[in-house]
This record gives C-alpha cells, sequence and structure tokens, in this order.
C-alpha cells in the first residue's frame, strides 16, 4: 500500500466521497493547503471493481501545464482519462476525443474542428440569445425557482440539441441520460438498480437518437451540425457512425454539464460577492468578458482529468515511471497564488487571468471553449438585465458523489427576484 503522505486541513483524502460533497469553498481551502507542501500528493482510490487506483494528484499550475503540454510523454489512451482503467470498448463508447491520443485525436479533432471555428459558431448565436430569452420567460413571473431545473440544466443542452437538429421531442430523453453520465453516482441522478448498468444505458439511449439522426441526415442534409459532421470530407476522410455516436455523448454530456455547473455557480458566486455583482451590473459590456473567465476559472466545472506516463520522466523533482497515472485537478491549480493575485478572492474584472477552466494548453484544450465562453455571457446578461435583482437565497445542493466527480455538478441553486413579464411572442 502506497501511504497517503498529505492530508487536507479537514483530515480528508482527496479520494474520500465525503471530501467531494462539501462545500466548494471547503474543498479549495483544503487543496490550498496541500499546496504548499507539495506540487504532487500521492493517493490510493477503491475502485468500482474493488482494485486499489494508486495516482498522483497534480495540484500546482506549473506542473499542471508541464505535463498537459507533453501528450507523448503523459498520454491520455492508455487506460482512459477516468482515475480508473476502462475497457477499450468503454473508452470507444464514452471517451471519444478526449481518450484519444495522435494521430488518431488528430484525425478525429481534424474532421470535428471544422464545425466548431468561431466563424461557424457565430451563425448559432442567434438561437442562443432565442433559447434564453424563452426559458426567462418561464419564469419571470415566478418569483422563485430552482436556477438549475430552470435555467443551467436546460439552456446549454437546448443550444447542442438544435445546433445538432435533434428535436424538442427528444430533449427530456438526452437530459435524462446525460444526468445519468454525469451524475456522479448520486441516487438522484441515477435512479434505482446498478450504477454501471443504468451509464451504459444512457449511453445506448444517446447513441440510439444520434443515429437515427445520422441515417436521416445522410439521405436528406440540412444545415444543422450532424449533416456537417455526417457528410464532412477532410482530406478525404469523414467520421464513422460509431465515431458518431461517440463524439454525440461527449458534446451532449460535456457541454452541458459544464456550462450548466458554471451558470449555476457563477450566481452563487455573486450571491456570495454583491460588490463584484455590481461591478458587473453596473457595466455589463466591458465587464462581461473577463467575468466569464473569473466564473471558469473559480467554479472549475471539469473537477479532473488523468493522464498516464509513457515512460521514466523527472518532473519538479519527482520522478515517474511507466504506466504511473497523474490526475490533474483544474480547479486547484485555478487558484494556485504562484500564479493569481488574491485566488481566493472572486474578481469579475481580473485580468490577466490565464486559468486552466477549459483544461491545459495542448492537443486536448477545450473544443467548445469558444460556445462557453458566448453561451455563459448570453445567460448573465439576459439574467442580471431582466431579472436584476435575481439571487441565490440557499446554498448550492451539490452531487453526492460515490468517488472523485468528474463535474463537480450543482443539483438545485434556489433563487429569488422581483417577477417581471415575459418578453417572447
Amino acid at each position: 500500500m502506497v501511504p497517503l503522505t498529505y492530508v487536507s486541513a479537514s483530515g480528508l483524502s482527496i479520494a474520500d466521497p465525503e471530501f467531494w460533497r462539501r462545500p466548494l469553498s471547503s474543498r479549495m481551502a483544503d487543496f490550498a493547503m496541500l499546496r504548499e507542501q507539495t506540487p504532487f500528493v500521492p493517493v490510493e482510490l477503491e475502485n468500482p471493481f474493488g482494485a486499489m487506483d494508486r495516482f498522483q494528484a497534480v495540484i500546482r499550475h506549473a506542473e499542471l501545464l508541464e505535463i498537459s503540454t507533453q501528450p507523448q510523454t503523459f498520454c491520455s489512451g492508455r487506460g482512459s482519462i477516468s482515475i480508473q482503467d476502462m475497457p477499450a470498448e468503454a473508452m470507444e463508447y464514452f471517451g471519444s476525443l478526449i481518450t484519444m491520443d495522435d494521430p488518431r485525436h488528430a484525425r478525429l479533432r481534424r474532421i470535428v474542428g471544422r464545425s466548431f471555428t468561431p466563424r461557424r459558431l457565430e451563425q448559432v448565436i442567434d438561437s442562443v440569445e432565442g433559447i434564453c430569452t424563452a426559458l426567462i420567460d418561464e419564469i419571470c413571473e415566478k418569483g422563485e425557482v430552482d436556477l438549475v431545473e430552470a435555467i443551467s440544466a436546460p439552456f446549454p443542452l437546448l443550444v447542442i440539441c438544435d445546433m445538432m437538429g435533434i428535436p424538442r421531442s427528444e430533449f427530456r430523453t438526452v437530459l435524462e441520460a446525460t444526468n445519468i453520465i454525469l451524475g456522479a453516482g448520486d441516487p438522484e441522478m441515477m435512479g434505482e438498480g446498478d450504477p454501471l448498468g443504468a451509464l451504459f444505458q444512457a449511453g445506448i439511449t444517446l447513441t440510439s437518437v444520434m443515429n437515427g439522426l445520422a441515417d436521416h441526415r445522410r439521405r436528406e442534409p440540412t444545415d444543422d451540425l450532424t449533416s456537417a459532421l455526417v457528410h464532412a470530407d477532410v482530406e478525404g476522410e469523414s467520421l464513422s457512425p460509431e465515431e458518431l455516436g461517440a463524439f454525440f455523448i461527449l458534446l451532449a454530456v460535456a457541454g452541458n454539464d459544464t456550462t450548466r455547473t458554471a451558470t449555476s455557480l457563477g450566481m452563487h458566486f455573486l450571491g456570495e460577492y454583491p460588490e463584484q455583482r455590481r461591478i458587473w451590473q453596473t457595466d455589463l459590456p466591458t465587464v462581461t468578458p473577463t467575468a466569464v473567465e473569473e466564473i471558469v476559472r473559480f467554479a472549475s466545472p471539469v473537477t479532473f482529468m488523468r493522464r498516464t506516463a509513457t515512460g521514466r520522466v523527472t518532473i519538479s523533482g519527482h520522478d515517474f515511471e511507466d504506466g504511473d497515472k497523474v490526475v490533474l485537478f483544474y480547479g486547484a491549480a485555478n487558484r494556485d497564488p504562484r500564479v493569481f493575485n488574491d485566488p481566493e478572492h472572486f474578481d469579475v474584472r481580473r485580468d490577466p487571468n490565464p486559468h486552466v477552466g477549459f483544461g491545459g494548453p495542448g492537443p486536448h484544450f477545450c473544443l467548445g471553449a469558444h460556445l462557453a465562453r458566448r453561451e455563459l455571457g448570453v445567460v448573465f446578461r439576459q439574467l442580471l438585465t431582466r431579472l436584476p435583482d435575481i439571487e441565490p437565497i440557499g446554498p448550492p445542493d451539490y452531487l453526492q458523489a460515490m468517488t472523485v466527480p468528474l463535474v463537480g455538478g450543482v443539483k438545485h441553486l434556489p433563487v429569488a427576484f422581483t417577477p417581471t413579464a415575459r418578453q417572447g411572442h
């Protein structure tokens, strides 16, 4: 057994589910103490199959960047980006781009990247605005709602479904499946029964939705993203049906839950830092870009990604051997005082802000970062304009993770506001 040399101020290991069930501020306080002791925290964790996984938790900014920019030395495709190794077929099913290394990763990213350029995404901004307007119309007369249920959860997923051309009649099916995949084992999200069985059934559901639509688009193309992907021809290459299904699972889950969590926690932060809310609300056009980046830094919705050493290498005095697992904790790196001035303070005008909330630099930097930034800008601008006194009236209800969650999600966030009139027609 590898001893856990470093423990947090709370006495909890990073591997303990209780570590992740506490408020974000408590978790970050523990990471702050650990970060001052060492750049790498040795951790051992019992996985769902009863075996022990051992890894080094990377919690400082510099080391996380160094590992992220060496994909040949620290790869993604050996065993998965999850802490526990996954069977190859499960990686194919749920991983898509994020569990691949070059040259396959480069090939797939080259094909799908054509549909995620800033120029192409500008074409969906009207849709983003319209979806947000319609969702606020549904709640603006109520005065009190669960922000997650009313806005945070449906907004980014509706954007993705519209981009892909998925009919609204399938929205509830897609939402429930994505909740299960990123439910972190929380019974409220997973339902009754075997969690692993529910996980694979959710993947089958999403793949079925995508494959049915793709078959139709092959026969009758339109101007949606599914048509663009099934007819993509980049240097003679296109996506196979299996690659398209896996990519949709990645898009529907990662593109949904990350923005959803950032929206919920962003509103929570504005309640905790009323002076920052006033700064933002007083000058929405100027402050929105930096405020969005600060929400992503402070929330760090993606908890971690794992990499695996492909050979012997030394970083910051630590020797890694072939097969060693390293787990990159983005939230800890995003509060590293070596990089960020007063990192535990939420500052909507923070600049520069070299956060790693969209992943570290390198080939696996988030493909949807531009879309996420635009979505967050739109939703907060509309909320702070149309419901100017909206504020949390209770703490975030975090996922009750069974292990280290891939996304530190929020299940519920009650908010209140003065009722206003609908804008839609």
